[in-house]
């Protein structure tokens, strides 16, 4: 007998052998329906898998974000099957699960494949899928998987194996399709009960633009067709949010080759928007007990040799930069610790000045592969509100509570509402990753775990997702649309103190090593405000707007008047423009609308009489004539924050 311990603590026995399955079908036999897979002592399997050994299992569903994994990756094996059912002769590269679905990359050599196909192949799926087909997983040798796919003429699949270890390699089967393939995958294809190919794109073999240029079918399914047309009406709803589509809609941003990909350029209506986010966070930083700094946008290539940034990232970075003094580089900044660091480390420090919490707005640069650019949310400049405290060991469990509390009150103040606390640790296995001694990272690991469960955060861990340098905690929120985006991050870190030899004088009169405390609210401003876009589809808070009110004279002859009301609103602080345009009244209200301008005060001559302004709130209609000071107190009241 083997004893298995579920996630409630419960501890059940059971014969050697015995499957997720059917540790499901002893609880119930609606859970044995629903298990797609299951987390075998951290490693998620298929449900069939004997286990014989005491292990903690956890029963994955659909509910679960590895149970959607499985199905995904499933369903992608399908898509695969589909494809050499129809196209005998493809070639298959990799077919992985996704955030929101899945994909497969495959050559069709000199066959043409676009959208028009995918209905045909979505088809055959849904045919294939009601086989109820086994997913069979089977073991086999280094040389007999690359017979096997030499066989096949599938050359793809002979490269990645001939990069595995002998005795690590799998098999999965279904129907008549087998792929090279670790799983796990969900018990038969019957499951599969909904399907939509989305769209194909092009992807180079192993990101490697030099080499051949494959096809990528993307895909998404379900257990239920209701949960599929709701899906896509997000998807649609998504596409109305794309914040490059909004961003160009109202004059936020722009990119231009002539100044390179991934290099954003912030038009006017979008700096204040970077203006006003920035100020938030500074008034809360100074608060918060948090000095401004300014570092340049390079640094010399020996400040990252000594972090271990160039050790870890320098042959995927811009690369140095020579001078005509030989010998001597720099490269632009990946990272504003290193600086940080040095300024730290600019003068004696005393325990009894600790904690020193740096801040800045520092411009970063990385180089992404023109491939993965993506708007603002993955590009290759970009500004990160990024803070390092410095502080005693045993400061360290309350700043980062600080830092928590911090985080949190951004979130509120943007209306992001839903959220988990990613608990992101070392990977067991490839400790070679890391950097640092194991007893500071555990007692690293051990301090934000504590920190999270005294603030009640509703946390996940990853094994694998920590920075090379420490574990940190990600901020993994949803937006309006159920999507899930990593903004704020809190890492701490033992190794960069060390490597930089920061010291501070005791109690004792002896020296110290302080703990560093990297943490960033917003991540990177780019990419937070491409989330905050989608978010809220544009309609910015009202004190974040780049225009909080337009005023609309109905004729040329209350501009005057306009000007009056424009000029005693900004010197209140509250931001606007006139629309003077020889339009109609109508027109210019549609305008502001597709504008999203969160207040419209229209002027004609009753409104000039009596001192007036007749109020229109974006998406709300008309809400009658207000006296400007009493317009200008309704909205104080409502932008507080």
């Amino acid at each position: 007998m083997i004893k298995i311990t579920l996630p409630d603590g419960s501890i059940r026995e059971y014969n050697k052998g015995v499957t997720s399955h059917d540790i499901a079908l002893s609880i119930s036999e609606g859970l044995a329906r629903n298990v797609l897979s299951a987390k075998v002592n951290g490693e998620v399997w298929d449900s069939n898998r004997p286990i014989f050994e005491d292990s903690v299992v956890q029963l994955l569903t659909w509910n679960d974000e590895d149970g959607k994994a499985t199905f995904w990756h499933s369903s992608a094996h399908l898509l695969a099957e589909a494809l050499e059912t129809l196209y005998p002769g493809t070639k298959f590269g990799i077919g992985p699960a996704i955030d929101n679905g899945f994909y497969y990359d495959i050559d069709l050599g000199d066959r043409e494949f676009g959208g028009d196909d995918l209905a045909q192949v979505e088809k055959k799926m849904l045919e294939l899928a009601r086989q109820k087909n086994v997913y069979v997983r089977s073991k086999i040798s280094k040389q007999d998987a690359i017979s096997y796919f030499e066989e096949k003429g599938d050359k793809y699949k002979v490269e990645l194996i001939q990069d595995l270890d002998d005795g690590s390699i799998t098999l999965y089967k279904q129907g008549n399709f087998t792929d090279l393939c670790r799983g796990p995958h969900i018990p038969h294809t019957g499951l599969i009960k909904a399907i939509k190919l989305l769209n194909v794109a092009g992807a180079y073999w192993r990101g490697d633009e030099k080499r051949k240029q494959l096809t990528r079918v993307y895909g998404v399914s379900f257990p239920k067709q209701k949960e599929l047309t709701e899906h896509l009406e997000r998807l649609e709803e998504a596409k109305k949010r794309d914040h490059r589509k909004l961003g160009k809609e109202l004059d936020l941003f722009t990119f231009s080759e002539k100044v390179g990909m991934g290099l954003p350029l912030w038009l006017p209506k979008g700096t204040i928007l970077r203006e006003r986010l920035e100020n938030f966070m500074r008034r809360a930083q100074i608060k918060a007990g948090y000095d401004p700094v300014v570092t340049p946008h390079i640094g010399s290539k020996e400040l990252y040799v000594t972090s271990g940034h160039y050790e870890k990232y320098g042959a995927d970075s811009f690369q140095p930069i020579t001078t005509p003094h030989e010998g001597e580089e720099f490269l632009l900044k990946p990272m504003n610790c290193p600086h940080h660091c040095e300024i730290y480390k600019s003068r004696p420090r005393s325990y009894k000045e600790m904690p020193v919490r740096y801040a800045e707005f520092g411009a970063v640069y990385r180089y992404e592969q023109s491939g993965e650019l993506h708007g603002l949310t993955r590009v290759r400049g970009f500004t990160q509100d990024d803070a390092h405290i410095f502080c005693r060991p045993d400061q360290v469990k309350e700043e980062f509570i600080n830092v928590i509390d911090l985080v949190l009150y951004v979130f509120n103040a943007l209306g992001f509402e839903d959220y988990t606390a990613q608990v992101s640790l070392r990977d067991p296995e490839n400790r070679e990753n890391y950097i640092g001694a194991d007893e500071l990272w555990d007692r690293a690991e051990r301090e934000i775990q504590e920190a999270a469960d005294e603030r009640a955060l509703k946390t996940v861990t990853e094994l694998g997702e920590a920075a090379f340098y420490g574990p940190k905690l990600d901020f993994m929120v949803k937006d309006a649309l159920g999507r899930s985006w990593q903004l704020g991050t809190i890492q701490v870190d033992y190794t960069l103190p060390e490597r930089f030899e920061l010291e501070y004088t005791g109690a004792d009169n002896q020296k110290h090593r302080p703990v560093m405390i990297h943490r960033a609210p917003f991540g990177s401003m780019e990419r937070f405000v491409a989330v905050l876009i989608e978010h809220c589809g544009g309609n910015f808070p009202l004190w974040l707007a780049p225009d909080q009110i337009a005023v609309l004279p109905i004729s040329e002859k209350y501009e005057d008047y306009a000007q009056r009301v424009l000029m005693t609103l900004s010197e209140q602080d509250i931001r606007g423009l006139i629309d003077n345009r020889d339009e109609k009244i109508g027109r210019k209200i549609r305008d502001a609308e597709v504008q999203k301008v969160p207040y419209m005060l229209i002027l004609g001559e009753k409104e000039q009489v009596n001192g007036e302004v007749s109020v229109r709130k974006h998406g709300s209609g008309d809400l009658g004539s207000l006296k400007l000071d009493a317009f200008i107190k309704q909205f104080r009241e409502e932008i507080k924050i």
